[in-house]
């Protein structure tokens, strides 16, 4: 028997993990993460989602995110995914062009690609769930020896949660969101 995949619950928080291809370090440059905090901020700005949590590594990203009724999370995945890799592929054109080669792919609807396919996407059905997948991602800097602790790493919620500070300004406390599909 096959079983039929879950449908996502659009009142659910999503865990979203980008990876970048073959797992290059591209957004080692904190000019590049600055381009995925600008682009977040704009998705919560012109609120097409509420962000709970994420964390922005070398080579990958994870968020906590659920969408507006406004838009969909798929749409929205989409745009960010596309958006992000345009911005980044404009600088290397310009200030990095040897690096440019490494994402040069034969698609017939892309020359290069900076995101490798098919992100993962998990709702993320409980309280009890949520935290675990913060601790994770604020742990990931730590892991990774690019932070002494979690909330010293500069591109990451966890100073959010445990300082109350957020200094790009758009993460949402989901412990004051009311979530619906638990």
């Amino acid at each position: 028997m096959k079983l039929k995949p879950l449908k996502h619950n659009e009142d659910c928080p999503q865990f979203y993990t980008a990876t970048i291809k073959d797992w290059k370090m591209l957004l080692r440059p904190e000019k590049y993460k600055v381009i995925i905090i600008e682009s977040l901020q704009y998705l919560v700005k012109a609120e097409r989602v509420i962000i709970y949590g994420y964390v922005i590594m070398d080579n990958h990203i994870h968020i906590i995110w659920k969408p507006t009724k406004l838009y969909s999370l798929k749409h929205t995945q989409l745009s960010f995914m596309k958006f992000t890799a345009q911005r980044i592929k404009r600088d290397l054109e310009t200030n990095h062009k040897e690096v440019l080669k490494y994402f040069l792919v034969e698609a017939k609807d892309r020359t290069y690609q900076f995101w490798k396919r098919n992100p993962l996407c998990v709702d993320l059905y409980s309280d009890k769930i949520i935290e675990q997948k913060l601790k994770y991602i604020h742990e990931n800097p730590v892991k990774a020896n690019m932070s002494i602790t979690e909330g010293g790493y500069k591109f990451s919620s966890a100073s959010f949660y445990l300082e109350k500070e957020d200094c790009f300004d758009f993460v949402s406390d989901y412990r004051r969101e009311e979530i619906n599909c638990w």
